[in-house]
């Protein structure tokens, strides 16, 4: 072995932290599971620490292990990058490209990553729905390689472009609604059943200080962390829920569901890629730049 960790051993570490069982990890891998662990003993020995926390199963990753890991995916990262970056000299971007999606912006992630594939076949992208938070993390930690979040989000070392602002509509069964079109107000918005998302995502925090600002606060039926969850509710008639716009126009509303502009006070938040501040960037994500309309 030579001094330093072989990227096959980092990315096996990363299949398990990915698995979290040495068996269905070392299959991924296509190796044995005894091959597997000798090679993972081997790296810890390599490092002089133990890594993984072990038991009749796999335990989770000790201290030094997290770290391990952490600099195990920035050295993939790079190592793709530069595989990226001679493919795409020769006209032919090929790889992953992990995008990490708050709730309210995937019909917008759905569409720009369809935009990018017709330039660029080859390119696989990855889709996760996370929370803001959960997006800072996943960049810092190389678990995801750009994120599509909120730009209240302040952390310098983070790169953050403007990409849209999101404007926010009552989505209401028809029985339920104030009227039939036209505007609501937050007020009206908060007097009617409620199905909004848990206060751990950003977008209800918004939600929550917009409300605060009227003068109100509702109290929900329903609290979910997904959308789809409360479209049901909107669908079968039990509740309305607060929506961005774009979302919305994403959908295909029943005649019984309607959505109405929510004023007093009108509010918009800036959605945003936000991406680790280094140089080089991964060739897909300034070919996600360029799909976008940004600058590299």
């Amino acid at each position: 072995m030579g001094r330093y960790p072989e990227i096959r051993d980092l990315q096996l570490l990363l299949a398990l932290s990915q698995r979290k069982h040495f068996t269905r990890a070392a299959s991924d891998c296509g190796i044995s599971q005894p091959a597997f662990s000798a090679r993972i003993h081997q790296l810890e020995k390599q490092l002089g620490v133990p890594i993984v926390r072990r038991g009749n199963k796999f335990l989770g990753f000790t201290k030094e292990g997290e770290l391990a890991l952490k600099w195990a995916r920035k050295v993939i990262t790079d190592a793709e990058g530069m595989r990226q970056d001679i493919e795409n000299a020769r006209g032919d971007l090929r790889g992953v490209l992990a995008l990490g999606v708050v709730p309210t912006a995937l019909p917008y992630a759905a569409s720009v990553s369809t935009a990018l594939r017709a330039r660029h076949e080859h390119l696989t992208i990855q889709i996760q729905s996370l929370s803001s938070t959960q997006i800072t993390r996943a960049l810092h930690e190389f678990a995801i390689d750009a994120g599509i979040t909120y730009g209240d989000e302040k952390d310098s070392s983070l790169r953050f472009d403007s990409v849209y602002q999101e404007h926010y509509v009552l989505l209401s069964p028809l029985h339920l609604a104030p009227r039939t079109k036209g505007t609501a107000s937050w007020a009206e918005a908060a007097e009617l059943p409620l199905c909004l998302l848990s206060k751990d995502m950003r977008f209800r925090q918004i939600v929550d200080e917009v409300f605060q600002l009227a003068g109100v606060m509702p109290e929900p039926v329903m609290e979910t962390n997904a959308f789809t969850a409360a479209m049901v509710q909107v669908s079968n008639g039990s509740a309305a829920t607060i929506a961005p716009q774009k979302l919305v126009d994403s959908l295909f509303l029943d005649q019984n569901s309607i959505s109405l502009k929510l004023e007093n006070p009108s509010v918009e938040k800036t959605i945003g890629l936000a991406t680790l501040d280094h140089k080089p960037a991964l060739p897909a994500i300034d070919a996600l730049r360029d799909v976008i309309g940004l600058s590299s």
